[in-house]
């Protein structure tokens, strides 16, 4: 299970590495915790529309990686809260579908040693993923009326965290990178410049790979919170 904060999170972040364990067998299911309305330059905009545009995007580059399903939990883009409600939604995607892994970016990471700021909406997601994770969806007091209505607790073996600093793993994505770049062009709403985002993209993903010795790779920072 893979969640992020906005649609264009899950390809710009582990798409690759979905790509590649949904082609070895995986099973895999995205969870945005928005749809994306904020995300023009335009104020005139409307945010409603451009967020139908989102959610269309996103589905688009999901059935190019291969998951199974989507989720969209309708939470306002730019005020993402990693409040009690978020978690119980994310608590109840992880018991129905009782992943093995779930995927998020690594809440930890403020400034990225690149210079870069790490949105406030993908640390709130981050969050509410780790602790949704983390004790609440094992827990069965956590939500109690969740196990009283058929969804039992579950415990998430591994967490996956990318866009770190402190990537521990890498998986290689040499077969999947070009699919990766297929979904990113999918979010065409949010693509200025596709050819410098590809020239980008090609560069770090071969820095990775260089670690693990293959052409392109994605990194993680994995922790065993069985």
């Amino acid at each position: 299970m893979v969640i992020v904060a906005h649609p264009d999170d899950a390809d710009f972040g582990p798409a690759g590495t979905m790509a590649a364990w949904i082609d070895a067998g995986t099973v895999g299911r995205l969870i945005c915790c928005t749809s994306g309305d904020a995300g023009a330059d335009d104020h005139m905009i409307d945010p409603l529309a451009l967020a139908a545009t989102r959610e269309a995007e996103q589905r688009a580059a999901a059935a190019i990686i291969g998951y199974e399903a989507v989720t969209f939990l309708h939470a306002p883009d730019g005020a993402l809260a990693n409040d009690l409600p978020l978690r119980e939604q994310l608590v109840a995607a992880i018991r129905e579908f009782r992943p093995d892994a779930v995927l998020t970016m690594d809440p930890s990471m403020l400034f990225s040693r690149s210079g870069r700021i790490q949105h406030t909406d993908h640390r709130a997601a981050a969050m509410a993923a780790v602790d949704a994770v983390y004790p609440a969806a094992r827990n069965a007091m956590a939500f109690p009326h969740l196990a009283r209505a058929g969804l039992a607790p579950h415990t998430v073996a591994w967490l996956y965290l990318f866009w770190t600093d402190q990537a521990d793993v890498w998986v290689d994505t040499s077969a999947t990178f070009e699919r990766k770049l297929a979904a990113l062009r999918a979010h065409a709403s949010q693509i200025r410049d596709a050819a410098d985002m590809e020239h980008r993209l090609r560069g770090w993903a071969a820095e990775d790979g260089a670690r693990i010795g293959t052409s392109a790779a994605e990194g993680f920072r994995l922790l065993d919170v069985a």
